[in-house]
């Protein structure tokens, strides 16, 4: 296979790993604070030993003794994080519908461990629990919180809440240093990976009767998508001409031998 072929296939590639994020992003343009994905690749080049040999002897290089040097692009997914730069709210009024400002997340119980949130659109389970869309309880000083059916809850802006006017706990809000790493499960819930500690956010309220909105820019990842597609095209262009160089070159090769 020609080294142009190789070069163009891992760029073809590397567009689709793109398109496929690309139309993540805008599939949830309009999912409660969903965060977009975004990356950056990198160019992995091939070489071989002999093209960092150094010789003043020029009558050698280029034959067998010592080739040109020989690279191939190697496009490689460098980095893949979760952008948490905030989105816009919208009032919706329902008493239990939140939304955070400022880099913080909240934290539910699932049955594999904790995961995190942006996404404050909670709801009572039937036994009056405060829960997470998927029906994971939202964690509350360490524990469940249950809301009393017709109940007036509020919160205050450092996430305490109050039931009928009486204290009921607080909000357990969290953030991490390097909080892009998280890792996506499913579309608003995020668990932490291995060696990414935890720690109490200092710039984050919440706003009861608010929802955060999705922080996807549909122009800007329209431009991203035909961009990509273009790149792809332009590979797989590549490879086709190269596939056909090589057909003239066998039937070339077949005359001579024929």
């Amino acid at each position: 296979m020609r080294d142009s072929s190789i070069s163009a296939l891992f760029g073809a590639l590397s567009n689709e790993t793109r398109m496929s994020s690309i139309a993540n992003n805008l599939a949830n343009v309009n999912t409660t604070a969903f965060k977009r994905d975004s990356m950056a690749f990198h160019d992995v080049f091939t070489r071989f030993a002999h093209d960092n040999v150094v010789t003043t002897k020029t009558y050698l290089r280029g034959d067998d003794v010592f080739p040109e040097p020989n690279i191939m692009a190697k496009p490689r997914l460098s980095e893949q994080n979760v952008d948490f730069a905030q989105g816009g709210m919208h009032t919706t009024g329902n008493q239990l519908d939140f939304a955070l400002t400022g880099e913080g997340l909240f934290k539910v119980q699932a049955p594999e461990g904790t995961l995190y949130t942006r996404a404050g659109n909670f709801l009572t389970d039937t036994n009056g629990m405060l829960v997470s869309q998927q029906g994971h309880p939202v964690l509350v000083d360490g524990g469940p919180l249950v809301v009393p059916a017709g109940s007036k809850l509020t919160v205050d802006p450092s996430g305490g809440i109050s039931i009928n006017g009486e204290l009921a706990g607080n909000f357990d809000l969290a953030t991490f240093e390097k909080i892009g790493r998280m890792e996506r499960v499913g579309s608003t819930l995020y668990r932490a990976p291995e060696g990414l500690a935890e720690q109490p956010p200092e710039d984050v309220t919440v706003a009861q009767g608010f929802l955060e909105k999705s922080n996807v820019e549909v122009v800007t990842e329209m431009v991203s998508m035909i961009e990509s597609q273009r790149s792809f095209q332009m590979y797989a262009k590549m490879l086709q001409s190269t596939d056909q160089m090589d057909k003239n070159m066998i039937m070339r090769l077949s005359r001579l031998t024929g």
